[in-house]
């Protein structure tokens, strides 16, 4: 039988999310990768157990992660059933909508019935009543702005959510959709972004500003830039890395000796400062304390132990952001 530590609070940081009541674990567990159909259980059940255990509250997954589709949700409903649930109270816990999931017109993008159908199926497979934080997963060009808004202003409303989020969503979108949300008093908290040393959009479209400066919470995903910020490739690419083993999001041309030029540089700035580049990679994104949290994924316990390892130095000094910036330049 599963006990929490009863130290899990101890290290953790604990951010808030925009201008909201909530607060979020600095580190969150995505279950992206690893969750589906090919993984294994027991290992998936550790990880979610380990992350806890460390004062990872909050576990982010979306209505299509797998494989298949729906596979992450029905294997996080099994570990909640199993050990976690009984610390319910004490979990964030987030899903999204907006990619394909079922034949037809009404199973993808981002109508009202596609909206609440899709929550529907995720509240079922997980064995829950309501979810923390709902997000559309990303803009949907065909459907009315105000039809997406305000199903997830009734979805809020409903209990099923108890937050509304949006992700992938630029500045532009999201200033256009939180206008949407303020004249209907939604509790719309957060955008969920791509955001690394090796990609800083957030930065170039000014969103992270923006939503800095008007009570919108940020949550960053791929701050590893899919691995290629590790030690893992420095010495060639592993026959189990991913792009060996799944090659739809890191590409082998990625690993470049140019980008590994960087990230051996990176690395003696974090051989310096007492971590693994990981572990800088991700203080890194939380340098400015406008970034809500940090989304990791993981196939192992030992990563998330490492990741969150991170916590203990997250400051950095005035030249260590000068150096930085130019290897990045």
């Amino acid at each position: 039988m599963y006990l929490a530590k009863e130290t899990r609070y101890e290290k953790m940081q604990y951010n808030r999310c925009g201008a909201s009541g909530l607060k979020l674990p600095a580190v969150s567990l995505g279950l992206w990768h690893n969750f589906g159909s090919n993984g294994n259980f027991d290992t998936m059940t550790e990880m979610c157990e380990t992350a806890f255990d460390n004062g990872i509250t909050h576990f982010d997954l979306a209505n299509n992660y797998g494989p298949a589709p729906g596979a992450a949700e029905e294997n996080f409903g099994r570990i909640l059933k199993k050990s976690l649930g009984a610390y319910r109270d004490e979990l964030v816990i987030s899903t999204k909508a907006g990619y394909d999931m079922w034949p037809g017109p009404y199973g993808d993008w981002g109508s009202r019935k596609y909206l609440v159908a899709s929550l529907d199926q995720s509240l079922r497979r997980m064995g829950l009543e309501y979810v923390d934080i709902y997000y559309h997963h990303r803009p949907d060009p065909g459907t009315p702005l105000e039809e997406t808004a305000g199903a997830l202003d009734s979805i809020v409303r409903s209990g099923k959510a108890l937050y509304a989020g949006i992700s992938n969503y630029d500045k532009e979108q999201t200033i256009a959709i939180a206008a949407l949300f303020r004249k209907m008093g939604t509790p719309f908290i957060i955008n969920q972004r791509r955001y690394s040393m090796f990609d800083r959009g957030i930065e170039a479209d000014g969103l992270k500003d923006y939503a800095a400066k008007n009570g919108i919470g940020i949550i960053t995903f791929c701050p590893l830039a899919q691995g290629l910020l590790t030690d893992r490739y420095l010495n060639g690419i592993p026959a189990d890395s991913r792009i060996r083993t799944d090659g739809r999001f890191l590409k082998e041309n990625a690993v470049s000796e140019e980008t590994l030029k960087k990230v051996r540089a990176l690395g003696e700035i974090a051989g310096e400062r007492g971590q693994s580049l990981a572990q800088m990679a991700l203080a890194w994104i939380l340098r400015d304390r406008d970034i809500t949290s940090v989304l990791i994924g993981a196939s192992k316990p030992s990563q998330i132990l490492d990741n969150v390892g991170m916590l203990s130095n997250m400051d950095f000094s005035g030249e260590e952001r000068e150096r930085i910036d130019r290897i990045l330049a």
